[in-house]
């Protein structure tokens, strides 16, 4: 059966890549419930019911789990994000697939330098500064937005359970399908913290990380 978001993210993929097994099951899971919106000839893919956590939205909370949407970004910003002309190597290394942040950060496959693709986070600048690697692997990027926070692009949030960081006052309802989806289809449990899965939180204006998307972008930005 046809999957358009598989298909567009296909088409912006770099020919060294390939997209991970668990994030075609994540896409033909979105493509199963319907969730997703078609606007201006893309489809983007939600893990919730745009128009049911738009209804629960208040002042004080909302429903839903993480908000994150997907979308086929590829490589045509990068050259904003890291600021250089010749982005030749940065095309076949990157790959945003996904939108983290209200305020326009990004997450993408990245391939370090050993060629394992990780998923990797990359702040706008303008909000969010969290610039590092999210996840050694497609499983626990999922597990990581099975746990529930407003959005990931908050790194302040990491070391605490969703709804207990002091930087936020908004209580987000778990998004209990996906989490049992994640459980169920991979066999893997939900942390209770970022900060089980994102080994080395670090946003783009700290002097120094044991970070390696950290450091390698430093020859770059």
């Amino acid at each position: 059966m046809k999957n358009v978001l598989i298909e567009q993210l296909q088409t912006v993929m770099p020919q060294s890549m390939q997209i991970p097994q668990e994030i075609k099951l994540l896409y033909q899971y979105l493509e199963d419930n319907r969730l997703y919106i078609d606007r201006n000839g893309c489809r983007y893919g939600l893990l919730y019911p745009e128009e049911a956590l738009k209804a629960s939205w208040t002042e004080t909370g909302r429903d839903g789990g993480t908000r994150i949407t997907f979308y086929p970004g590829g490589t045509q910003h990068l050259k904003y994000w890291f600021n250089c002309a010749d982005t030749t190597e940065l095309e076949q290394r990157l790959c945003v697939f996904a939108q983290t942040g209200s305020e326009d950060s990004e997450s993408a496959f990245w391939l370090n330098d050993q060629g394992e693709l990780k998923i990797i986070h990359m702040g706008s600048g303008s909000g969010s500064m969290l610039s590092c690697v999210l996840a050694d692997n497609a499983v626990d990027f999922l597990r990581l937005l099975a746990i529930g926070y407003d959005e990931i692009c908050w790194g302040e949030d990491y070391p605490y359970p969703p709804n207990e960081s002091p930087y936020t006052d908004r209580i987000i309802q778990p998004n209990i399908p996906f989490q049992n989806w994640v459980t169920q289809t991979f066999g893997v449990n939900i942390p209770k913290t970022a900060l089980e899965i994102v080994q080395h939180p670090a946003d783009m204006d700290d002097e120094e990380s044991e970070d390696e998307f950290f450091n390698w972008i430093q020859k770059w930005t």
